[in-house]
């Protein structure tokens, strides 16, 4: 009887201490989990040799896991940062699938830096902006925005009094950067989007005066569209809408809405 009992209980011990060994090792698991994060870095797809030009062709998206808690900055180049090496040449040979870091680069040249981004026959140029005027800071490089003004004009009345009149600028302008970042969004790579105070367009030389003019006279504010629409409205050109317009047209803007969520 007595050696059932001690067999009985050691069952027991070892089934307890079996629990316990599993809850640990989920806890540390759990833990080790919890502290990386994926990201996503550039790969190279094919051997390369050193002074080699890099090109689209010659790199793809890598996924990987990573130690949050690794405090050792990282010389891996993520994604988002890929307009910036497209063109740069290699310090080093490399062989393909090996992960890019900014040793394995030559340092870059006037041709390979901002400069590149802006395409022949354009312009770019800087106009200020606040979470409003940015659509939440939700604006991203490579996004296609319309460029709306507000501005305070001489009413029509002919006496001392100021209207105010808004009216849209620019369709469908690219946006080469967002304060001092230019590339593909950070969405991509999963890291939280920044803040930034400027917009960077791409614009025709013309166009350069009457922006700077209009953002020194007034207010500038952004308005996203989808990535597919090209569209330029030519309606828009010959309108401005002020305080009269507004209140006589407001019929008018619910009636279209109306009409558009009826076709879907």
């Amino acid at each position: 009887m007595r050696q059932k009992m001690l067999l009985l209980l050691a069952v027991i011990f070892g089934l307890l201490a079996f629990a316990l060994t599993y809850q640990q090792l989920e806890y540390e698991k759990r833990r080790i989990s919890g502290d990386s994060e994926t990201v996503i870095l550039i790969k190279t797809t094919r051997n390369m040799v050193e002074g080699e030009e890099i090109n689209a062709s010659d790199v793809a998206r890598c996924q990987v896991q990573r130690n949050r808690a690794n405090a050792v900055p990282s010389r891996e180049i993520p994604w988002s940062e890929l307009p910036r090496v497209i063109g740069r040449k290699l310090e080093t040979s490399l062989p393909a699938g090996q992960i890019l870091q900014t040793t394995d680069l030559q340092p870059p040249t006037r041709r390979n830096g901002f400069t590149r981004v802006v395409q022949q026959d354009w312009r770019a140029v800087s106009i200020p902006v606040d979470m409003v005027s940015s659509v939440s800071n939700l604006v991203q490089p490579n996004d296609n925005v319309d460029v709306i003004g507000t501005f305070r004009f001489p009413d029509a009345k002919g006496d001392n009094t100021l209207d105010t009149v808004t009216l849209t600028i620019l369709q469908d302008v690219k946006v080469l950067a967002v304060g001092s970042r230019w590339g593909t969004s950070l969405g991509e790579t999963g890291s939280a989007p920044r803040t930034y105070s400027t917009v960077t367009l791409q614009v025709l030389p013309a166009e350069v005066e009457m922006i700077v003019f209009a953002s020194q006279k007034g207010r500038l504010t952004l308005s996203l569209r989808n990535f597919d629409d090209a569209r330029i409205d030519r309606s828009i050109e010959k309108r401005s809408v002020n305080f009269r317009r507004l209140e006589e047209e407001i019929p008018l803007y619910n009636q279209m809405r109306q009409r558009r969520r009826s076709l879907k």
